[in-house]
């Protein structure tokens, strides 16, 4: 009985590995620095949907992990896709960065703020032409309350007043 029972739970752990990371996810922070008075974007991608979508779009495998130019393209790749606006005119956003954190790639962005900013619109799609299920994510912080947005299904853009 026991045997069965060990046999039945290893099969639902391998079975939940195999799942385990079925749901397509990136998080993105948009921070107002009061410090450096930037506007600092810091998203955040699993290694695994990286190397993935890099396989998608290049049609070659890619190990994000172990290739610094296979970061660089991906980080590339995410800033093509992100775009924030006011008042119709896009934010000049540049590339500061990309790093590893475990199981996750990071890639790093700035704009100076804007003086009497009322609000943005955004546009995130960083892989959401690549897998229709993909949800991106959004806190906006550093500018009165925490503002959440969430890219997913047809949304194209979102906006955020202030």
């Amino acid at each position: 009985m026991l045997r069965k029972v060990l046999t039945a739970t290893l099969l639902l752990v391998i079975a939940g590995s195999a799942v385990a990371h079925q749901i397509k996810s990136a998080f993105t922070q948009v921070l107002f620095n009061p410090r450096t008075q930037n506007i600092e974007v810091m998203h955040r991608f699993y290694i695994h949907d990286a190397e993935h979508a890099m396989a998608e779009i290049f049609k070659k495998q890619h190990d994000i992990i172990g290739e610094p130019s296979s970061q660089q393209a991906f980080a590339e790749y995410v800033t093509e896709r992100f775009f924030m606006e006011s008042e119709g005119e896009v934010l000049p956003l540049t590339l500061v960065g990309h790093e590893i954190d475990g199981k996750f790639f990071w890639v790093y962005q700035e704009t100076a703020q804007v003086d009497n900013l009322e609000g943005l619109a955004i546009r995130h799609n960083a892989l959401r032409e690549i897998w229709p299920q993909q949800v991106n994510t959004i806190n906006i912080e550093g500018k009165g309350e925490l503002k959440t947005l969430t890219f997913d299904k047809n949304i194209e853009l979102l906006k955020v007043s202030f």
